[in-house]
């Protein structure tokens, strides 16, 4: 099958996705048989640009030296994916011809470094170099939160300031204009077209957090819009979520019909809705803001229709928490994600300052809890630079423990099932000053079906070839070839090299016997 008649039938497939409901979800139970080192399990960390001040001291050698750094230790964290902020309030850390580039990179809105280094690019680079996956991770709608932040002249608010509301000392896109949504998707378009970006992600600002007392001025919006799609005065609520779905969901399909293969992932705020909230008490057992009915982000229904391709709740609190009980609320997203793609956003610095019964951190049980339920499929670290300092030795623990071996990020059957072909024609090489081996694969730039990376295992003479545990992997590679160890020619081994797509479908393995 040629290339864009594979890219076709992917659109036409996840569109259909997006256009039809699943139904129905088994209530999951937890699973302590579970492997204790999972073979797939999403390993993420949040790499933060808002508020950071660490970057306007930097040119752009140092930018690139800080991030290899920051890369490496999160690697060696066994860390798989990073969610890097590019876009943190209507601003760029990227180039752009859309929005300007962010004060937090240089210190002034619109003024990038001077060679014109692009931090995203660099990073796309450095992690796949690593195989580790770069999320591109956006605030929609919010564009500055004090009244004093100098904004570029030429700034869109600027232009066209009748798009924008002011609510506290903040600015923010009025979620209630069509043509707000259009713009956004337009930003993401952008993005996911020029970068080799594998996610766009968004976090839980969307309608802001209510400030008491103080409505959201979206009253000449609602006029304007609102009143003529069908709702009424009693039904606001009602339309704001209808906005943020409307966004969601146009969102997808313009990631869909540019690079379909690129996911789109949301990490909402932890609680949906609080069970004294719903009619028929489907909510969690928590005391705290809701998504459904404060930010007006109806999540559950953008992962039952398919609108996004995970679901990382920023399950935040500690276990035991008056309001929201961390073991409470894994629990409830486990049982309420339609069994999709699901990671739980861990707070690092709230884990270890928590302390269980028996005076230990909060890490072994958070841990345990999230590899307890079938439907969860691994956590994101908040925030990576809590890893890169080893804050109260979480980045020792999670190096000798529970990231000891590495992991694959769990397949998105939902997206593409099929697996790809197998590597072929595996050789050893030998040179002067190495001995590896070499591979054919049918892997095709801009084809995510085809091979995308490659898992090498080894395996002792007469050992049994059993390729579901991770501690037989030895590699995770992009390059069609690996180097072997020297062992004076005394140990006999079987390595097994399989493909993996860009959906992370794994194919059969091809084996090779060598002597090393």
């Amino acid at each position: 099958m040629k290339k864009i008649s594979i890219i076709r039938t992917s659109i036409l497939f996840i569109l259909s996705a997006i256009l039809l409901s699943s139904c129905g979800s088994k209530k999951p139970q937890p699973d302590y048989s579970s492997l204790k080192y999972p073979k797939r399990e999403f390993r993420g960390a949040w790499i933060q640009t808002a508020w950071q001040g660490q970057y306007q001291s930097m040119n752009s050698q140092q930018m690139r030296q800080y991030f290899v750094s920051v890369l490496n230790n999160l690697q060696a964290a066994g860390i798989n994916a990073v969610i890097f902020q590019v876009r943190p309030q209507a601003d760029a850390f990227y180039y752009s011809e859309i929005e300007p580039w962010s004060n937090f990179m240089t210190g002034t809105q619109g003024k990038g470094l001077p060679d014109g280094f692009d931090p995203l690019a660099f990073l796309v680079e450095e992690c796949h170099k690593r195989n580790m996956e770069l999320h591109a991770w956006l605030n929609p709608y919010r564009v500055s939160v004090s009244e004093s932040q100098v904004l570029v002249r030429n700034h869109i608010y600027y232009r066209e300031p009748e798009r924008f509301v002011k609510y506290g000392t903040q600015i923010f896109f009025d979620p209630g204009i069509p043509s707000n949504r259009e713009y956004i998707c337009k930003v993401v378009k952008d993005i996911v077209k020029r970068y080799d970006v594998d996610a766009i992600h968004m976090d839980d600002y969307f309608y802001p957090y209510p400030i008491a007392g103080k409505p959201f001025p979206d009253d000449r919006s609602f006029a304007q819009y609102g009143v003529t799609q069908g709702f009424d005065a009693a039904h606001k609520e009602d339309w704001r979520r209808n906005n943020v779905n409307s966004l969601i969901k146009e969102l997808k399909e313009t990631i869909v019909l540019t690079k379909p293969w690129v996911r789109f992932g949301i990490s909402p705020f932890g609680i949906y809705r609080n069970k004294r909230s719903t009619p028929n008490g489907t909510g969690s057992n928590t005391n705290g803001l809701q998504n459904y009915d404060d930010l007006y982000a109806d999540v559950k229904l953008w992962v039952k229709n398919g609108w996004i391709d995970y679901n990382m709740p920023q399950v935040y609190w500690e276990i035991g928490h008056k309001a929201a009980d961390y073991a409470t609320l894994i629990q409830w997203w486990s049982e309420n994600n339609f069994e999709q793609p699901l990671y739980i956003g861990q707070d690092i610095k709230r884990t270890m300052d928590a302390s269980m019964p028996s005076g230990d951190n909060q890490l072994s049980e958070k841990m345990r809890l999230s590899r307890s339920y079938k439907n969860v499929h691994g956590n994101s670290f908040w925030y990576a630079l809590n890893l890169v300092e080893n804050y109260r030795g979480v980045t020792d623990a999670l190096k000798n423990n529970y990231h000891k071996y590495p992991a694959l990020i769990p397949a998105y059957t939902h997206m593409h099932k099929k697996s790809p072909k197998k590597v072929k024609s595996i050789k050893e090489i030998f040179t002067n000053t190495e001995h590896r081996l070499a591979w054919e694969s049918d892997s095709q730039k801009g084809n995510p079906e085809t091979a995308s990376y490659y898992v090498i295992y080894r395996f002792r003479n007469g050992q049994a070839e059993d390729l579901n545990n991770p501690e037989n992997i030895v590699g995770i590679t992009r390059e069609n070839s690996y180097v072997l160890p020297y062992e004076k020619g005394k140990n006999k081994y079987k390595y097994v090299i399989t493909a993996v797509d860009s959906f992370h479908n794994e194919s059969k393995g091809n084996a090779k016997k060598v002597t090393l």
